[in-house]
């Protein structure tokens, strides 16, 4: 494909990930040319012919760093996070498209711990989320398909594989060597070589191919001492859904259930509301009590008979005569999986763990409630359909539930990470799997540099993980940054004003956000209102300092919810642009030793993500000045966290 053809292609997507962007081990900005040997390297030029009679699938060697096996959110984030480290990694989906349960193929909105007002997830998972708001204000699936793919193949150190099922791995004692990759569409067997994997498929799928530690159902109270766990143990876990979307038209708009759909009555839907029908249900759920997995064709074809017995209703029952001129313009084919198997690691998270809130290898946040769905599902009509016990805080995840307990290579990310079935009703949703898969990512390069297993790497080097992940501007709770490389933190803090309850002091306590409290929350930012000639901040050193690269930590707004939805209910009150809070025009000015005056060493315009790196040819700088210029609405210029290196 020609340049021109490929950007023409992708429409309104940039290809270039700018280098102000990255971390400070990532490769040069990924073009085109650099996308396109990508896809070179999984055609060999010998094997670029075939003919008519070839009978078998080709066979290619592959070697890298890193190997995620799964493209939801955990494999995204786990396979970004690494490449932005300076880790080779293949990724591999066995879909068309990337999102997992995102995407357009099942369009379930992005759950985490938003649920907590002030507990959005920041890091990667914001990345995106801020992404998709800003370029996808349209609220289109298929373009969130689209922004997850360019993020994944703009990055020059991932080698993405969709369409592509892992089905076998070959282990040397308790290492993983290579796994088998098999992909139809092009025909061709990938065999590839790794140091380190991860696992985030959902299903266990390589972590079963390794022979890694696994369980599956619901545990008892006496195992963990859980209140919220079930007396005896089974191996029933959530049901499955399978969505639909519907829209309004200017004429009445008949439904004819096929004659395999439910009959579905009022009686069958006493503890389930119907109060909007552009987008539902997650509470058509069904096959908890079935083989998860292998049950999958059965499972897809109740979920469609309920589907269609649901919408019969609302169409044809007379209780919902405002629908008449509704029509479902969407199903979902793809059942959406809750859980199936879970890995175990050093760690098994519980119900205790999440209400402490706080464990010492903390690595990443969740905050979605304990939320339990019964096995029969939709057949339980005389059940609620889930039980949710809301968290007051958000909790965090350990690092030790995040690798396999008996495979010394193999890490986890999503919902099959090394917990409890309590616990899982909580960690299961999507952005709290993005947080753990930035995590995994993260750790994954630190492994690879210092050639150690994670367990090596959790037992010795934690801090440094937490450091590096904080700088990242992952969320960890309770964890502040104590990076000693940050010339930063040595400064004395000034600003053109400030308010009492924020000072400028605050862009170096260490903290990359606001702590929400019920009472007094915790304030971390500097802000000011902005007058005519905008608001500065600067940084002062006693000795003056050797400056290249500068890190900046703006406001986006983390109080509110934001997600893609089809829902219009979910979406009120969101903001389906950049944020208003998040300065856009800014100037970087440095003052050198003995000068007077402040010189520019760039000027931003349109910025709206949270996250802005900026690396430059090296200054001696006496002072250092970020003059904010506007913001993307709001008459407050606001700042989390600058940070400065050599």
């Amino acid at each position: 494909m020609k340049r021109r053809d490929l950007l023409t292609a992708l429409g309104p997507y940039s290809l270039v990930v700018l280098a102000d962007q990255l971390p400070p081990a990532a490769e040069t900005p990924a073009n085109i040319d650099a996308i396109q040997r990508q896809f070179d390297k999984l055609s060999p030029p010998n094997q670029r012919r075939y003919s008519a009679t070839d009978r078998k699938l080709r066979e290619i060697t592959l070697q890298t760093d890193f190997l995620v096996a799964g493209g939801g959110l955990a494999g995204v984030c786990a396979a970004i996070a690494a490449a932005r480290h300076g880790a080779k990694v293949i990724l591999v989906q066995d879909r068309s498209r990337l999102g997992g349960n995102s995407s357009s193929e099942v369009k379930m909105h992005v759950c985490g711990s938003h649920a907590i007002p002030g507990w959005r997830e920041t890091g990667i998972v914001e990345e995106l989320r801020i992404e998709d708001a800003v370029r996808n204000p349209q609220r289109s699936f298929e373009i969130w398909d689209l922004l997850l793919y360019d993020k994944v193949i703009s990055e020059p150190n991932i080698t993405l594989l969709m369409d592509s099922t892992l089905y076998a791995a070959k282990r040397n004692g308790d290492r993983i060597d290579e796994v088998l990759v098999r992909s139809d569409r092009a025909e061709t067997n990938y065999r590839i070589q790794a140091k380190y994997f991860c696992d985030a498929t959902g299903d266990c799928r390589l972590g079963l191919e390794a022979g890694a530690e696994m369980r599956t159902g619901r545990e008892s109270k006496a195992e963990f001492n859980e209140s919220l766990a079930i007396d005896k143990a089974d191996d029933e876990t959530l049901g499955s859904s399978i969505l639909f979307t519907s829209r309004l038209y200017r004429r009445p708009m008949p439904f004819i259930p096929p004659t395999w759909a439910r009959k579905v009555t009022k009686e069958t839907l006493r503890t389930r509301a119907i109060n909007e029908w552009d987008y539902g249900y997650w509470w058509i759920a069904w096959g908890g009590n079935k083989d998860i997995i292998h049950d999958n064709e059965r499972i897809r074809f109740e979920l469609l008979s309920i589907v269609l017995g649901v919408w019969d209703y609302i169409k044809n029952s007379g209780d919902h005569p405002e629908s008449s001129h509704w029509a479902m313009d969407w199903i979902g084919f793809l059942p959406g999986k809750r859980g199936s198997r879970r890995m175990v690691g050093d760690h098994i998270l519980t119900q205790h763990d999440l209400i402490k809130g706080d464990i010492e290898d903390a690595v990443a946040i969740g905050g979605w409630p304990m939320d339990d769905h019964p096995p029969g599902g939709f057949d339980r009509s005389d059940l609620k359909p889930n039980v949710a016990v809301r968290m007051q805080e958000a909790f965090n995840i350990p690092f030790r539930s995040l690798y396999s307990r008996n495979i010394s290579n193999l890490f986890m990310a999503g919902r099959n990470i090394s917990c409890s079935h309590v616990a899982f009703t909580s960690t299961r949703v999507m952005a709290t799997c993005g947080t753990a898969g930035q995590a995994v990512g993260a750790a994954a390069a630190l492994c690879l540099e210092r050639n150690i297993t994670p367990r090596e790497l959790g037992r010795k080097h934690i801090a440094k993980l937490q450091q590096t992940l904080l700088r990242d501007d992952q969320t960890i709770k309770l964890r502040r940054n104590e990076d000693p490389l940050d010339l930063a933190r040595k400064a004395k803090v000034t600003a053109s004003s400030e308010d009492p309850t924020t000072p400028a002091a605050n862009i170096i306590d260490g903290c990359l956000r606001d702590i929400p409290r019920k009472k007094n929350p915790e304030l971390h930012r500097w802000s000011t209102r902005l007058d005519k000639d905008g608001a500065w901040i600067e940084l002062t050193w006693d000795t003056p300092q050797k400056l290249s690269h500068l890190q900046l930590i703006f406001d986006t707004g983390l109080q509110r919810r934001l997600m893609l939805s089809a829902s219009a209910s979910v979406t009120t009150g969101q903001i389906r642009a950049p944020q208003p809070e998040t300065v856009r025009d800014y100037r970087i000015l440095f003052r050198k030793p003995g000068a007077t005056d402040f010189a520019e060493i760039e000027a931003v315009k349109g910025n709206y993500q949270r996250l802005r790196r900026h690396r430059f040819e090296p200054i001696e700088a006496q002072s250092l000045r970020i003059h904010i210029d506007s913001t993307n609405g709001d008459d407050f210029a606001r700042l989390f966290e600058v940070r400065c290196y050599a």
